[in-house]
Parts: C-alpha cells; structure tokens; sequence
C-alpha cells in the first residue's frame, strides 16, 4: 500500500528540481546584465551616434538637420577613396608579409629545444605586439630616419632610402604584426602531432609533401585567421602613421583626423563619421572572416 505522504512528495520533489536549473539560468543572465550595460554604454551609444552623424547634414544658413546619403557619397569620392584604398593597400601587404615572417619564426620557436629561448621570444612577441603610436614612430625615426643612427652609419638616404613613404611605414608596422603573428600561430603550430610527421615519413613523403598535404591544410585556418587579424590591427592603426608620416601616405585614419581638426575644410565632423563607418564596414568583413576560421581552427588546439 502506498504512503499518502510519499505520493504526494514526489511531484513536489519533481518540480523543485525542474525549477532549479530555470533559477540557476535567472542568475545567471543576471550576473551577466552589468557587463552588457557596460558594453551598450561604451560601445553601442558611441556607435549609434556615429551612424546617425553619418546621415546627417546640417544646413549652414538655417541650422536644420536633415537624413541623406551625402556623407557617405563624399567618404567614396577623391582623396577619401584613395585614402581608403591606400589603408587596405598598406594593411593588406604588411599583414602577408608579417604572416610569413611571423610563421617562420614561430616555426623556430616551436622546434627549438631550448626552453628558455622560446619563453623569451614568446613574452617579447607578447610585448612589442602592443608597442606602437609615437613611442614606436619616434623610435624608427631616430634609428632608421633622416638623421637616424643607422641611416647615417650606412649612408642609406644615399641609396633613395626614406622612412617616410610607403615601405617605411611597411617596415614600421611589421615590428608589432610580426609579433602578433607569432603569438596567432604558434598555439596552432603546437597542435600539429608529432605523430603525423611520423606516419607520412612512414609512408616515403618528403618534408615538403609533409608540410604541403599535412600540415598546413591542418594550419590553413589559423594562418588565414592570423593575417585577417594582422590587416584589421594594420587598417585600424593612426598614431604611429600619423607621427611618422603625417599627410605623406595617405590613409583613412590620418583623413578622418583631417576632416575632425578642419585642417582641409570646415564643418566636416560628419564626413569624418562617415569615414569612420566606412572601416566600420571594412572592419565587419574582417571579423566575418576571422571568427569563422578560429573556430575552424580551435579544434586542432585541444
């Protein structure tokens, strides 16, 4: 015979335990509200505003306001195109050069077996990843400038070397993508197993087919990922490019300070904005790119 008391427990006892995950979830949308007011305070306002900036134009005589696309035809148009041509030209090629080089160098490290050499490159990488703007402007300009140390010890403005042109920029950036690459690839190059080597030297493969039907089919997802990660790191860059180089070079980031300062014409804080939604948009490509990769990738990580 059934206990009264038993029976009845039993739904109580179910649905207790149906309701507690439901609880477990409220508190933890909950713990999660004060990070997501601080993201659509910092991040979600700013952008708001830029976007309405951006299809705005103020009537000089009246003051009034009004929406249209003038903005945005103007940042398409002129020395705003081809400064936006020449961000994604300069990013483009400094982030293949630096995806190469920083391959090969974490390669090294990786393979290297000295510990205490690869711990060494790999807190550098850590720190000059993040060394940029004047301090590095100034830096390159004092070693490899006019009146650099290195210029003059080696007579190089006499061969038509100049810091302050395209490549020199070129040169400039790759000191801190180099780094980032390094600290991109080399998880995934630690993830390669020693025992796929083995097998394909098992089975008379050379180095090169081992690398060119292995290893970096295996790394195709990281290595795209890295260089993604290098061209918005690149396009997003201004203080180092506008220290070195001023006007010289031109650049989006440099022509949105332009348009802000008045320095070519008054009263174009709007088509700056529309500037600044224009990598925007280049910039969401990027990551539309990037985030499917690394997660492609992230499985050879484990």
């Amino acid at each position: 015979m059934t206990d009264p008391m038993t029976a009845t427990a039993a739904p109580v006892a179910a649905a207790a335990g149906a309701t507690a995950p439901a609880r477990r979830r409220s508190a933890g949308w909950l713990a999660v509200v004060p990070l997501l007011v601080f993201v659509a305070i910092s991040f979600g306002a700013p952008a708001v505003a830029m976007v309405n900036g951006a299809f705005t134009v103020k009537d000089p005589a009246s003051g009034a306001s009004s929406y249209t696309t003038a903005n945005l035809t103007a940042s398409l148009q002129g020395a705003y195109l081809t400064a936006l041509w020449g961000s994604v030209k300069l990013s483009g090629l400094s982030a293949a050069i630096g995806a190469v080089l920083g391959l090969l160098l974490a390669q090294a490290v990786v393979t290297s077996r000295f510990r205490a050499l690869r711990e060494a490159v790999l807190t550098a990488s850590g720190v000059l990843a993040n060394f940029g703007g004047v301090p590095l402007a100034f830096a390159f300009v004092a070693t490899l400038g006019n009146a650099g140390v290195l210029t003059r010890h080696f007579g190089l403005d006499e061969h038509g070397w100049s810091l302050y042109s395209f490549w020199g920029l070129v040169i400039v950036y790759l000191y801190f993508l180099i780094p980032l690459m390094v600290l991109t690839v080399t998880p995934a190059l630690e993830g390669l197993r020693v025992q796929w080597r083995e097998a394909a030297q098992n089975n008379g493969a050379t180095t090169g087919q081992y690398w060119r039907h292995v290893a970096l089919p295996v790394l195709a997802p990281s290595l795209l990922g890295g260089l993604v990660l290098l061209f918005g790191s690149a396009f997003a860059a201004y203080a180092t490019a506008a220290a070195m180089v001023g006007s010289s070079v031109p650049l989006i980031t440099l022509q949105i300070a332009d348009a802000i300062s008045g320095n070519v014409l008054v009263g174009q804080e709007n088509v700056a904005l529309a500037l600044s939604l224009d990598m925007i948009v280049v910039a969401g490509l990027v990551m539309a790119v990037y985030l499917p990769l690394q997660r492609r990738s992230a499985r050879w990580l484990v």
